[in-house]
């Protein structure tokens, strides 16, 4: 139940963000929420996981976004120590998204074109 209610007020954050302004790590965190099952168990990604992966794509089109998204991607690895790294690099693959975005807790963010 606390899951579902961080995700609500996530989203709710999301929802408050100005159109045009830069990806925020609310909307990157409210995109992977559905990838973290696959994320520290392995497997498949579900189908809400890949969509999350393909509107983060979306959100990061220019330079400063994709380093954003980055440095949140990076900052939520770091917070759950159970998280796979195989699976995360895995994870823009395996949701059939070519993404300039590498999911790992050590990426260099400041080198994203």
């Amino acid at each position: 139940m606390k899951g579902v209610i961080i995700v609500v007020v996530v989203l709710a954050i999301q929802l408050m963000v100005e159109p045009g302004s830069a990806i925020s790590c609310g909307q990157v965190d409210a995109a992977l929420a559905p990838c973290m099952p696959y994320l520290t168990g392995g497997g498949n990604p579900a189908p809400k996981c890949c969509d999350g992966v393909k509107n983060i794509k979306g959100m990061a089109s220019s330079t400063a976004d994709k380093r954003a998204a980055c440095n949140c991607v990076k900052a939520a690895a770091n917070r759950y120590p159970s998280l796979k790294d195989d699976a995360a690099q895995a994870l823009p693959n395996k949701c059939g998204v070519e993404m300039n975005i590498p999911i790992s807790r050590t990426t260099n963010c400041d080198n994203i074109n």
